[in-house]
């Protein structure tokens, strides 16, 4: 099944079987590399608002169309034409709208990364709960040589990489292979081009061997987690496991797997 917005995002479901319902979805301004211009950002987060509504939904895949880049960032054409900070602050909010739309999705994003991935669209990349790359993928922050500094969701570079690489990122402006940003923690896994697909499916195949609740209330636990104190995050963490426990969905997996087990010893 197939959606469009306006031919900028795309939008297709693929139904696993009784596992359940996965979402395709690719940023589609590849003659631009799949800049993100405000029409562009304002489609993504109506595409996330429709995803966000979808009780049946298990896991969302989200790249950029084409061989050349994820995003290679906000839309320069755009951001040039800005003359006062009110307009300043307007653009850059649509970037944190698209962020924080796929960071408070219910379920995972996994970013799906070929090509150049710049400024926003590395925040929309840290903003993912997964990361898997291409060999050929470039990483960088090139935001200190066009005059503005990297922002809104640039935060959570920190807990990603640490304060020093984010610092090497943001004040050098520089570009990176991938297999460093694999070494900084910037992604997961970095794969050959050709293997981009298939490594993807095997994360899409090991997400939906959880369970729909939990998988859901594990996503919103680890966001909660970014923001709160120890002390919180554990209490938030308590909350949660008792929360699993409002359905028998935890009973009926569990049962599964010592039946499986039973299996596995020939009993």
């Amino acid at each position: 099944m197939d959606s469009n917005q306006g031919q900028l995002v795309t939008l297709r479901f693929e139904q696993r079987g009784e596992a359940g319902r996965i979402a395709r979805v690719t940023i589609n301004n590849e003659r631009r590399l799949n800049t993100m211009s405000a029409a562009l950002m304002d489609a993504f987060v109506a595409v996330f608002g429709q995803l966000a509504n979808d009780e049946d939904l298990r896991a969302v895949v989200l790249t950029g169309a084409g061989p050349k880049a994820f995003v290679g960032g906000a839309d320069i054409d755009e951001m040039g034409a800005i003359h006062d900070p009110a307009g300043g602050r307007e653009f850059i909010t649509r970037v944190h709208r698209c962020c924080d739309a796929v960071r408070r999705l219910p379920v995972p994003v996994i970013a799906r990364i070929q090509g150049f991935t710049l400024g926003a669209g590395l925040e929309l990349v840290a903003s993912c709960d997964l990361r898997i790359a291409s060999a050929s993928a470039r990483f960088g922050m090139p935001e200190v040589r066009l005059g503005i500094p990297s922002v809104v969701e640039a935060a959570v570079l920190p807990g990603l990489v640490g304060w020093g690489r984010t610092r090497q990122l943001l004040l050098l402006g520089e570009v990176y292979e991938a297999e460093e940003a694999a070494r900084w923690g910037l992604v997961e896994r970095v794969v050959a081009d050709e293997a981009l697909d298939a490594a993807v499916d095997e994360w899409v195949d090991a997400l939906l061997l959880a369970t729909p609740r939990a998988i859901r209330l594990q996503k919103a636990l680890i966001s909660k987690w970014e923001d709160v104190p120890l002390s919180d995050a554990v209490r938030a963490g308590i909350d949660a496991f008792g929360s699993a426990y409002e359905t028998d969905e935890p009973a009926r997996a569990m049962a599964a797997f010592r039946a499986e087990r039973r299996r596995a010893k020939g009993g």
